[in-house]
Order: structure tokens, then sequence, then C-alpha cells
């Protein structure tokens, strides 16, 4: 259905990524980026996630100019502040405890970077309503060890689910690609097209 003669990267480590990029039926490599995330400095929360996507993603276009690199960085936002990935059990209950019975957005920025130097950049933004949860439940999820390696603490695409009561938005970006929207920017910019039946 889709063709590109692009040669395309995609600067994440994240399986899930992975995943989801592969649902268009392209070829692309996966390479990932050695950057320091928090030495972002932003206003806001957009630019916050927008210039680690950036950065992530400029870092592997210098080592593959000739490609057209696709990078993102996903966070969550709750009350104005950032929720990092957990690095504690302490911490991911705290995390939970504050998004229980709330709201928070989950922001993703995706980055794309030609090999002519073009710089591409949006933000999706996904509501996220949680049930209110039991404490007993914040403490089993945090056992099962999946907040660990994930933006907030939780992963809708896993066990994590049963905490969500409600979204608002495009679900893919939760996971962290919202692979609708890159797809429009891929077509805007020519990077891919339909393959004539």
């Amino acid at each position: 259905m889709l063709k590109t003669n692009h040669k395309l990267i995609l600067a994440s480590a994240s399986p899930r990524r992975k995943e989801l990029l592969g649902m268009l039926a392209l070829p692309f490599e996966v390479m990932t980026s050695k950057v320091e995330e928090t030495s972002v400095q932003a206003e806001t929360m957009q630019d916050y996630v927008k210039g680690v996507a950036l950065l992530k993603t400029r870092d592997v276009a210098k080592k593959a100019s000739e490609a057209t690199i696709i990078g993102a960085d996903t966070i969550v936002v709750y009350d104005n502040e950032l929720l990092h990935k957990p690095k504690s059990r302490e911490e991911a209950i705290s995390h939970l405890q504050r998004l229980s019975d709330n709201k928070h957005v989950v922001m993703t920025a995706v980055a794309i970077i030609e090999p002519s130097g073009q710089e591409t950049v949006f933000v999706e933004e996904t509501t996220v309503v949680f049930h209110q949860l039991t404490q007993k439940l914040i403490e089993a999820y945090v056992d099962s060890g999946d907040p660990f390696d994930k933006a907030g603490g939780y992963g809708i695409q896993t066990i994590g689910t049963l905490l969500v009561k409600r979204i608002e938005g495009d679900y893919n970006n939760v996971v962290g690609l919202p692979l609708a929207a890159l797809f429009s920017q891929l077509v805007a910019l020519q990077i891919v097209q339909f393959a004539k039946e």
C-alpha cells in the first residue's frame, strides 16, 4: 500500500515504537542515540519534549546523514509537572497515587530529519483519565516491575491498562508513537507515497 525511496531509520530503542512504525510495512532500521536527555532546558513542556526528541534524532542523523531519521520522546505531565520514569519503588507508588482518580496528559514529540538537513517536529497530546486506584492495586502493579521503564510509571499497552478509565486522543500516542499523525507528516513531506495498484 505504501512505498518510500528514503532509507528510514528509527532513532529509538523502544520495542513499542519499533512495533508501531512496523505497521506501515516500510523497511526501516533501528539506531539508538546516546544523549543525555536531562540536558534539555525549556520554558514549556511542549518545548522540553520537542527538545529531547530533536536531541535524540540529531544524534543519530550525525551517524547516518544519508538516511531520513525518525525520533520521538514521550512524557507524562500531571499538574504541569513532569513525571519521569520512576527510579525506585517509592517513586513509582508516588506517581500512581497522584495519577489515581485524576487526568494527566501524555505528550509525544516526533522529529523527522531528512538527508537535506530539513527538520520537522510536532507534538501530539492525549489526555488519560485514571480510575480511583486502591493502595493494594498500586503496590501489586509496582511489584510486577512494569512501571520502571515507562514515563509516568505505567504502560497502557501492558497490565497497566487496568489503571486507565478512558483516554481522549490517540491511543498509540500513549504507547509512544502517534502513528496516524506521523504518517500524515511523512506523506506531506513526500517521504512516503501510496504505491500504485
